[in-house]
């Protein structure tokens, strides 16, 4: 990002019953994309680069107070820095509770280059790995 420039996103939230579970997932999962849980603390967790003390992924329990539920139709795109990294975030993904949505490989309906897996998390969230190489 140029000087001046800001994230779009500042943090997304995901719903999560069982935070256990969810650590677990999104440990294995977001860690093979080079994150890290940042904390947990009272049934939340915050995960983000190194340095990242808040998080820009969050999994908590609704505020609500009803079980969470998957958005049909919403799914979080999360960057990988090589096609080795997204084969990484689907085997660890599905081997900690995660389903496959699509396996890892080459999307050339999307492009040239373009290397993807997707996912749903133990609560059904569906996440997506995404890699394509810089031009040259």
């Amino acid at each position: 990002m140029g000087a001046g420039t800001r994230p779009v996103v500042s943090y997304l939230t995901l719903g999560a019953d069982d935070i256990t579970q969810a650590t677990a997932f999104y440990d294995a999962a977001l860690g093979a994309l080079g994150l890290r849980r940042a904390w947990l603390n009272d049934g939340w967790a915050g995960y983000g680069p190194e340095g990242d003390d808040h998080g820009t992924i969050l999994i908590c329990a609704p505020f609500n107070g009803e079980p969470a539920r998957a958005g049909n139709g919403i799914m979080i795109g999360l960057h990988a820095e090589s096609a080795a990294q997204v084969d990484a975030f689907h085997a660890a993904a599905v081997a900690n509770g995660g389903t496959c949505e699509g396996p890892p490989g080459p999307r050339t309906t999307y492009g040239e280059g373009f290397y993807l897996a997707y996912v749903r998390d133990p609560t059904g969230n569906k996440l997506s790995a995404f890699y394509r190489p810089e031009p040259a």
